[in-house]
């Protein structure tokens, strides 16, 4: 038998639909494939939880240091596909910075203010789509702040990070990359060199060089631009939608502004920003069900993971209160854990809460309404809001 009639239902299973709407069918698998064979992919799709978890723990098993690992094509290598020894030679540096304690005394004060100057610019308007208007902008202004970059202003620090994801994705989907991604991270690596000779090792990235290469130290710098931007901007849009859909849940947060934590981990859990994370067989193994062999692409659902109805009773239902939402994997898992994962959760936080705070019936437009979409990245394209503004 191939393996192909092995695992019929992931036979049946269309990329297509896991970007439009993939719950159904990873619940499907998860219950009866939860590792399986998907050959629009090329490789196997882990759903189950505990599996997903022994994936991402297991680099020596299973690896991002692999040549079709497509980031790593455009920025060269970095923490985000070294593995192993190289790999924590390349975190080690970017480590601290990214403690809770450093994050909050370091990021809050900026994070409140850009909140503010974003939202009061659409204070009077009473309508916008927030995703381009707010949570773009507000994650460039971040990520441009941490990185430090001598001269570099939030709109081109956007145009770099275009380009290169542009880059990625054409990869990823087996087209080849224009020039424009090249050139774009050749713009980023003179600005990380700039900025390390002025600098020295008072900035981020400046003491990074004390154990990395300016090259190295370029390319994780286009990694933390790519993280902090992409992810937590549909980190930003989602978890407001997932409220703004709930009149309930929204009222429970409203009246109480500590819930708001619970609800960032209930949207990340329903909708992680980055659904799907890949990794390599480095051996033959067994998964679950699955013989794997060495060089198979193992692709982990942190979606499908994250509603197992074994750890997330009632996986479909949003619930700021839910006790253990703590225990999605949006973020990861193991050495490749997100880096950043406090400075996000924090960003997010502060944004939703001014949000609520200072637009007044915050609410979604019922005539533009919103679709959460992407087989990599999952956001609404536009979220269109309504609130009682004052023009």
């Amino acid at each position: 038998m191939s393996v192909v009639d092995s695992f019929p239902l992931g036979a049946a299973t269309t990329l297509a639909e896991l970007a439009r709407d993939p719950h159904p069918r990873l619940a499907l698998l998860r219950e009866r494939e939860p590792v399986s064979w998907l050959p629009e992919l090329d490789g196997w799709l882990v759903t189950r939880r505990d599996l997903a978890l022994s994936v991402m723990r297991d680099a020596a098993t299973f690896t991002v240091d692999d040549p079709r690992f497509s980031t790593a094509q455009v920025v060269g290598p970095s923490m985000l596909s070294l593995d192993g020894d190289q790999h924590a030679r390349h975190r080690e540096p970017f480590t601290a910075p990214f403690r809770l304690r450093e994050v909050r005394a370091g990021f809050a004060s900026f994070i409140e203010r850009e909140t503010d100057r974003l939202i009061t610019a659409l204070e009077p308007a009473g309508a916008v789509e927030l995703r381009r208007a707010f949570a773009g902008p507000l994650a460039v202004a971040v990520v441009t702040e941490a990185l430090g970059l001598v001269g570099a202003t939030p709109a081109r620090v956007l145009a770099w990070y275009d380009s290169i994801v542009r880059a990625v994705s054409d990869i990823t989907a087996g087209r080849e990359a224009g020039p424009a991604g090249t050139a774009a991270y050749a713009e980023l690596r003179a600005a990380v060199e700039a900025t390390v000779a002025q600098t020295g090792s008072a900035s981020l990235l400046g003491s990074a060089t004390g154990q990395l290469t300016v090259p190295e130290v370029a390319s994780n710098a286009a990694v933390l631009m790519f993280g902090g931007i992409e992810t937590t901007e549909g980190m930003i849009t989602n978890a407001l939608l997932h409220l703004l859909r709930r009149p309930d849940q929204l009222a429970l947060v409203q009246a109480d502004f500590s819930l708001l934590d619970g609800a960032i981990e209930e949207s990340l859990r329903l909708e992680p920003g980055a659904a799907v994370v890949d990794r390599y067989a480095t051996r033959d193994t067994v998964l679950g069900p699955a013989a794997i062999r060495r060089g198979d692409l193992v692709t982990v659902s942190l979606a499908g993971a994250n509603r197992d109805p074994d750890v997330f009773p009632d996986p479909d239902h949003f619930d700021v209160r839910r006790e253990n939402a703590r225990l999605q994997l949006a973020f990861a898992h193991g050495p490749h854990h997100c880096l950043a994962a406090h400075l996000a959760r924090l960003e997010t936080r502060i944004a939703l809460q001014r949000l609520l705070e200072l637009l007044p019936a915050l609410r979604l437009d019922p005539e533009r309404p919103a679709t959460v979409q992407g087989l990599v990245f999952r956001k609404p394209s536009t979220l269109h809001v309504l609130w009682d503004g004052t023009a």
